[in-house]
């Protein structure tokens, strides 16, 4: 299986992400942010960082990026497509995710090991763990507080799209303690902490991120 990971001008977990895929199993394919094609890739991976220096807004720059535009065709045929941080603004700002992503309630910056739990576990990218289950990832960010409107917030909870929500205080000021949601049709999921950085105990702070790789490739087996 191949697993495209696309690179924009100051993408920083690229290499992470590439390797979370190996790992898991498949094989990583770099795409950068001006192809013309997906390389006949089965599924993509947009990486965190901070795309385009996220000097208009975060993920605003890159929604216009040549190779986006080929994403966003696949992701409503059905490709898997997996936001992570930047990603996940991405998506948002490609309205492949509905809601917005926006600075932290406390205005800092923050880094930090954050349990999250799972929700929703018949994703394509979370079908690896149980409902409920509880893991510990990374989690990086300056503007990942989740937010939406009220009729928005009630769709994603009556439809199970929240894939995971933060476990104990609200680490960023996220909408109902969201930490990730999906599309409708499972196959678009956007996450805001870093499963790429939790995929063996060397480098911690758990395994238990792999899980989110390990998904797809049980996603395309079936």
């Amino acid at each position: 299986m191949r697993v495209g990971v696309i690179t924009f001008p100051g993408t920083l977990d690229d290499r992470d992400a590439a390797r979370a895929v190996n790992v898991a199993g498949a094989q990583s394919v770099a795409l950068w942010h001006n192809d013309a094609d997906l390389k006949n890739v089965d599924a993509v991976i947009l990486p965190g960082g901070f795309s385009y220096g996220d000097y208009l807004r975060c993920g605003a720059i890159s929604r216009f990026a040549p190779v986006m535009n080929l994403v966003i065709d696949a992701a409503n045929k059905g490709m898997p497509v997996l936001g992570i941080c930047n990603g996940f603004q991405v998506l948002c700002e490609s309205h492949l995710l509905p809601g917005a992503l926006t600075r932290n309630s406390d205005l800092h910056f923050l880094c930090r090991d954050q349990e999250i739990e799972i929700i929703n576990n018949e994703t394509a990218w979370t079908s690896a763990y149980k409902s409920g289950e509880k893991i510990v990832i990374p989690l990086k960010n300056g503007e990942g507080s989740f937010q939406c409107d009220d009729e928005t917030l009630a769709q994603l909870e009556g439809e199970g799209r929240v894939v995971a929500r933060y476990v104990g205080q609200n680490p960023n000021g996220s909408r109902n303690l969201i930490a990730g949601i999906t599309n409708e049709r499972g196959n678009v999921v956007g996450l805001m902490p870093h499963p790429e950085h939790a995929i063996d105990e060397l480098t911690g702070p758990t395994a238990q991120g792999l899980g989110f790789f390990t998904s797809i490739l049980n996603a395309m087996v079936k």
